[in-house]
């Protein structure tokens, strides 16, 4: 994919933002956006993207349509950024799992939703039938949201992933149906 197989302007609030598919040209602002976001941001992710070489796997994997992404910017800035992660040849080909990162300055906006709106639009059209999302127990902004969205708690992983300073935390894993939660955000625009 290319960064113009999908962009559009989207306003929230009194600024607007810049949706798009990123491209390895995207891998710099990646790599200092992950390194510019609080340590606890990334626990919930399942490979560590403050590592250059796995930001570069990851867009490899989103040109060989393995998995989907979307990058948020204002003004040219990086300032959240979304993936949706396929394992086709597993036994749940039908299963996306979501990942969406908000800069700490963009927050409290309405971008993650939108992000995960969007998201969803991908996951229709690639069939998707089922999202789980991973979160830390404490993220209860990202939670709400989730659950506003049709997600629902399936699982908490208690002491599941362990942050830099070797504290463990737990996780949240939630799920929602593809085509229900895409005809509630249909029905709410």
């Amino acid at each position: 994919m290319t960064k113009s197989a999908f962009r559009k302007t989207v306003p929230i609030g009194s600024g607007e933002f810049i949706l798009r598919v990123p491209d390895v040209s995207d891998a710099d602002a990646i790599h200092a956006f992950a390194l510019g976001l609080p340590n606890h941001d990334l626990l919930y992710m399942r490979r560590d993207i403050s590592k250059r070489p796995v930001v570069d796997a990851w867009l490899e994997s989103v040109a060989k349509s393995e998995s989907l992404a979307l990058l948020a910017e204002k003004e040219g800035d990086l300032i959240g950024m979304s993936g949706l992660m396929l394992d086709r040849k597993s036994w749940s080909p039908h299963v996306g799992e979501i990942r969406v990162l908000i800069g700490a300055g963009a927050r409290g906006n309405g971008l993650g939703r939108v992000m995960i709106q969007e998201t969803f639009a991908q996951a229709v059209a690639q069939g998707i039938e089922k999202i789980i999302a991973q979160m830390t127990l404490d993220q209860s902004a990202a939670r709400a949201v989730f659950q506003e969205l049709g997600f629902q708690q399936e699982a908490l992983l208690r002491d599941h992933v362990r942050d830099r300073n070797g504290e463990d935390h737990d996780i949240v894993i939630m799920s929602c149906d593809v085509a229900g939660a895409a005809a509630r955000m249909a029905a709410s625009r």
